[in-house]
């Protein structure tokens, strides 16, 4: 029998200092690099494009910021009955008054210098999608899924607009991401909170996606991070009923004002009209990228990652339920769910397509889903953005400009005071026989007009107007 061999301790250089990475740390500047760019592309096209997806785009944000900063603008209606609270119009309103004293008075200089918060709360949207894919797909499964999303053609047109769903959505993926985590609960609750928080606020209808939220902590049994959570969204709450209180005289006006006239009551389908549940259906199955389809059939059936019952998904059939349920529909009320649904499928698209062990089918799969993920733009949202015309009316009123009319358009898909940037009469008409029209070829301090596809031009021109310039579709004209 043989002694056994003396036990010898390994050289210090062999053992592994708990300090030290076993893997070297991939560099961070790329990924912050490209969540940057990614984040300022939907601002970018917003500013340099303008129109608008919705005359809310204008009237519920920018106009009632003009106003308060300038002293007159257009009103909606919502903003006479309290149907709206003043958060987001109010820090517009301070980045208007930053751009004068700036002296930004070019629109597109003060509509850009009001992107950069947007473009900074796009950013943090991004890096919630990273994080959540991260978890699932790796480093470079988060990278792939926040290109996945960066670039799905839904969110470069809408996540630049100063619409309530383009600020709320980006808030409620920061809040999915928050809510994922299983670690530092308490952290989790008050981002998540917080998030959920201001998601109503830019967005009433958002408060299904919260209760849907709430629901699923409830159901995950997640105690500490479903308390801090509403801890955290306490405090919004109580800040939107002390701003409700400081600008229409009650807490929470807005708010209950809002449920009365959309929910427990007709009168959003009375003066807009209601469509049927099956409104949503066409825009829906084109709106969604087929790498999307198939991820969520493919995740729900196999239950990985528990898709079938992850926090997006179920959010996001929540809200898709209670739109599909309120009579009055609009297409822009389906872009939240899109993003939540894109979201959720986004990092098993990312596992597959880095799974693929040749260089050749991993970049053509790539090419594949980012070219579907583009197209997907094509489809959503459906309406004329009116680019063109926003440009036109920018260039039309520069310089010595005392008064506008725009034909063939309405006011409240005009761009109000805002885009006029200066305190001048201006009207809109369809037809030369309206009197509107008639009215401004009397005034002389009409000298500038801006008409869609050559309306009225002959009658224009008969007036005195004559062509400077041409902006797309529309024409630009000026008189002495």
């Amino acid at each position: 029998m043989t002694a056994p061999a003396p036990v010898t301790a390994p050289p210090p250089s062999a053992v592994p200092d708990p300090e030290t990475p076993l893997a070297p740390v991939p560099r961070a500047w790329p990924r912050v690099l490209l969540l940057g760019v990614l984040g300022l592309l939907p601002a970018v096209i917003a500013v340099a494009q303008l129109g608008r997806i919705h005359p809310d785009e204008v009237y519920q944000v920018l106009e009632p910021a003009w106003f308060r900063a300038h002293g007159y603008g257009v009103m909606a209606w919502e903003w006479r009955e309290g149907l709206r609270n003043w958060a987001v119009p109010l820090v517009v309103t301070g980045l208007l008054k930053v751009a004068d004293v700036l002296g930004l008075a070019h629109p597109v200089a003060y509509r850009a210098l009001i992107a950069v918060p947007q473009a900074a709360l796009h950013v943090w949207m991004l890096w919630a999608v990273y994080r959540f894919a991260a978890r699932r797909a790796g480093p470079g499964g988060g990278l792939f899924s926040a290109l996945l999303v960066g670039l799905y053609g839904p969110v470069l047109i809408f996540a630049g607009r100063t619409l309530g769903e383009s600020l709320s959505t980006a808030f409620l993926v920061v809040a999915m991401e928050a809510l994922d985590r299983t670690e530092r609960p308490t952290r989790a609750g008050l981002v998540g909170g917080l998030a959920l928080g201001l998601s109503v606020v830019t967005r009433y209808s958002s408060g299904v996606m919260v209760l849907a939220a709430l629901v699923w902590l409830l159901g995950a049994r997640r105690w500490r991070v479903l308390a801090f959570t509403c801890l955290a969204g306490l405090g919004i709450a109580l800040g939107l009923g002390g701003l409700d209180l400081y600008t229409w005289g009650k807490p929470f006006h807005s708010f209950f004002a809002y449920v009365d006239y959309n929910v427990l009551s007709s009168k959003a389908a009375n003066a807009f009209g209601s469509q049927p549940p099956s409104f949503y259906l066409p825009l829906f199955f084109t709106s969604l990228p087929g790498w999307a389809w198939v991820a969520l059939l493919l995740g729900v059936l196999a239950r990985r990652e528990r898709l079938a019952l992850s926090l997006p998904v179920f959010c996001a059939g929540a809200y898709l339920a209670a739109i599909v349920a309120t009579p009055h529909k609009e297409e822009r009320f389906l872009y939240p769910a899109l993003v939540l649904l894109v979201l959720a499928a986004a990092p098993l698209v990312a596992s597959f397509v880095l799974a693929r062990t040749e260089d050749r089918l991993r970049w053509a799969w790539s090419a594949l889903a980012l070219a579907a993920t583009l197209l997907a733009g094509r489809y959503y949202p459906p309406g004329d953005l009116r680019g063109d015309q926003f440009r036109a009316i920018v260039a039309a009123t520069r310089g010595d400009a005392s008064g506008l009319l725009i034909v063939n358009e309405g006011l409240w898909g005009a761009g109000g005071f805002f885009y006029i940037g200066k305190n001048i009469p201006w009207g809109t008409c369809d037809y030369p026989r309206d009197e509107m029209f008639q009215s401004a070829m009397r005034d002389r301090r009409f000298n500038r007009a801006v008409t869609f596809e050559g309306r009225a031009l002959a009658e224009l021109q008969a007036a005195g107007f004559r062509i400077v310039d041409q902006v797309g579709r529309e024409t630009v004209l000026a008189r002495d």
